[in-house]
């Protein structure tokens, strides 16, 4: 059995954290999904506002889970995509995300946020 020890918490605690601000786990969730343009993120997530939306992909992009890259063409272009880290984070949460939708099936069961 692994200990849990205290120098690995914080790690740990400020992913969950990170994760569990509103909208970021649709917004994690959108580029799993293909989702590269800021439009593209708008239209797949019903009801963030673009000044969240952006506040969102910004930090993502400062933990290193999503990449900005700006097209220069006309008009300018800014596409979004997961990194490797950030596509490692969408293939763990799959089975959180599973696990929520059997248990929001239970009677009784406490409904988890939207992300």
């Amino acid at each position: 059995m692994d200990t849990i020890r205290d120098d690995t918490c914080p790690s740990f605690e400020g992913t969950l954290e990170l994760i569990g601000r509103r909208w970021t786990g649709s917004v994690v969730q959108a580029a799993g999904q293909g989702a590269r343009r800021f439009g593209e993120y708008r239209s797949m997530i019903e009801g963030i506002s673009d000044r969240l939306l952006s506040q969102r992909l910004k930090e993502l992009e400062s933990a290193g889970l999503i990449d900005r890259t700006v097209v220069p063409s006309t008009p300018v272009q800014i596409l979004y995509q997961l990194t490797p880290d950030g596509q490692a984070l969408v293939d763990a949460l799959m089975p959180l995300a599973q696990w929520s939708r059997r248990r929001s099936g239970h009677s009784g069961a406490t409904q988890l946020p939207a992300a």
